[in-house]
This record gives structure tokens, sequence and C-alpha cells, in this order.
């Protein structure tokens, strides 16, 4: 065996040694976490993530390290962070913020542990299986772009004479496709007029703006994106000057002043994450691990939004929400 081949086989089962063992030789194991999403528009799924680890007894600093890297929407920014990852040899991959993230760190490593974070594991290739992943990554399957026509048809029981609903689409973000097409069968089964505007960069984003107020559109509605969660602010300030009602698909959203969401629980996922991580850490292999489904749904409204909109939501629709925001 060649000396170089020698030494990426030592150096990939030190990465795989059990925390407790790690901990004997006396160096913390280190948690790459990379992200397509921004740090002021993760708080929710840090701390979640975190309460996982912490189930296991592991704390940031005193016994594992986690090292942080953030794409604030910028896609290709992420398949350096995971070559980073590999150089440095960390423990474990944590690809969080959709799909692109966790497709990254699978073409950069098939030895490292890799926990993603996204839409369907296996529409997008990272796992053929969710009961039985194969290879090294396994994680959390986030309902998300798969609940389009609910999100729409929640939006046009609220507004059933609306004459144009405006959509925000990520083209760039790959399971955003499948979310237009199936929010576009949707509307013409109701019979509700969209008009679909690309937005991927901060330019296109504010040319989106300025055709949703040419239209004139009753209501927005976005298609969930990492990019779109990284101008959350942006998006929720625009729509309070226009006055435009809008449905998000995370409950972040809505308690930092958007009108409604209906989506996952990101803090429940991201508490899954935190776990798999964990028992990673302790030995387990991703292969042990099955996908989990985030199947917890739910519809928040923000009723302070709600006023200042001018909005009297039916007492109908309130009872269906799960969490109100004064």
């Amino acid at each position: 065996m060649r000396r170089r081949e020698f030494i990426t086989l030592i150096s990939g089962a030190i990465a795989a040694w059990p925390l407790a063992t790690r901990a004997q030789q006396g160096t913390l194991p280190v948690i790459g976490f990379m992200s397509s999403r921004s740090p002021e528009d993760s708080q929710t799924v840090l701390a979640a993530f975190r309460k996982g680890l912490s189930e296991s007894g592991l704390v940031e600093g005193k016994n594992v390290v986690i090292e942080f890297r953030w794409a604030r929407g910028d896609f290709g920014r992420l398949p350096a962070f995971a070559t980073e990852f590999v150089s440095k040899r960390v423990a474990v991959i944590v690809a969080a913020g959709g799909d692109v993230s966790g497709l990254a760190a699978k073409a950069a490593t098939s030895t490292i542990p890799i926990v993603f974070a996204g839409a369907d594991p296996i529409k997008s290739g990272l796992v053929p299986s969710l009961n039985r992943p194969s290879g090294n990554a396994t994680g959390v399957y986030i309902l998300a772009n798969a609940l389009e026509s609910k999100r729409l048809g929640l939006l046009h029981e609220l507004f059933p004479s609306a004459t144009l609903f405006g959509v925000l689409l990520d083209p760039k973000f790959p399971p955003a496709a499948l979310g237009a097409s199936e929010l576009s069968a949707a509307a013409s089964t109701i019979g509700q007029p969209l008009t679909l505007l690309n937005a991927s960069t901060d330019a296109e984003l504010d040319a989106a703006f300025v055709a949703l107020r040419q239209q004139h559109v009753t209501a927005i509605l976005l298609i969930g994106s990492p990019f779109f969660d990284t101008r959350r602010d942006k998006i929720i300030t625009f729509a309070a000057q226009q006055k435009l009602p809008a449905m998000y698909h995370f409950r972040e959203c809505v308690v930092g002043g958007g009108l409604m969401s209906y989506g996952p629980s990101l803090g429940e996922a991201y508490r899954e994450v935190g776990v798999y991580t964990a028992r990673i850490l302790n030995g387990a292999t991703p292969t042990d691990l099955p996908v989990v489904e985030s199947t917890k749904l739910e519809l928040v409204i923000n009723l302070k939004t709600a006023k200042m909109l001018g909005l009297t939501i039916p007492a109908s629709f309130l009872s269906l929400a799960d969490d109100l925001i004064d």
C-alpha cells in the first residue's frame, strides 16, 4: 500500500471513531455544519439542533466542536464548504437548508457521515430508500415543497374572490420546480389565476416586487427556498408596505411579521438532526438510521399583521390554526 493511501485510510478511520474513544485520546470531535441559509434566519434551527445534541449529553465547546459555514442563499458556495470540511477531516457533516446542501456534501465525500435536512431525498438522489439509506448519508425529510397545493387552498379559502395571486419562485432551488408544477395544477383545478415570478438574486427579487405592484396582485405566496429564507425580512417588509397578505412555508416568517404559514416544524426537524448527529458521534453509522420524515405540520396566523392589513379573518378559518400570534 502506498504511503498516501495508508495515511488517508488511517485518517478516515480516526474520523469514524466513536465519541467516547476520541475523548479518551484528548481530542474533541468536530461537526461541520454547512447551510444554504444564514445564521440570522436560523436561530430556531440552531437552538433545536443543539437541543438534539444535548439529549445525548453533547454540549458545544465542552465535548464537541461545531464549525459553521453559511451560504446565505448562494448555493454555489456549498461545494467549497463541503471540500473544506473533508480536508479538515470532520467527524460528521451536517448539511442543512435543503437538499442542495446534502448533495454538495455527498459529492465531496463517500466516507464521512452526513446528516442532511431537506426535501425528498429519494428524488434528489441522496438516498435510495428512506428505511434503508445506504452509503454515508441519512437525515430528515422536511415536507416543505410538497405542500404547495395545501398552501394555495388555504389562501384561496381566505380570499375566495381574489383576482390574482403572485407566486415567488427560486428557479435555482431544484425542489421549487416540482412545487411550481403542483401549484399550477392546483390553481387550474380551482380556477385561481396565478402569476409566477422568478427570483434567485437580490436584483431579481427587486424586479419581482415591481412586477407584483404593477400586476395588482391580491396576495402573494412563496414556494419555499433557502434564498427566500435569507431574504425573509425584506419580503415581509415589502408585503407590509404594499398591504399584501402573504402565505409562507415556515412559522418563523409569521413570527417575523408575515401573515400566515403552513408547513413543517423546523424546530422538531432540526432537533432530530441533532439527535442523529449525536448517535453517529457515539458510534452509529448512517445505514443504521432510517431517514426521519418531518410530519408535524402547523398553520400559524399573525393576528397583529392581519389587523395591520385591515383583514377580518373568519372565526371558522382561525379555528384551523395550530397557533395564533398576537
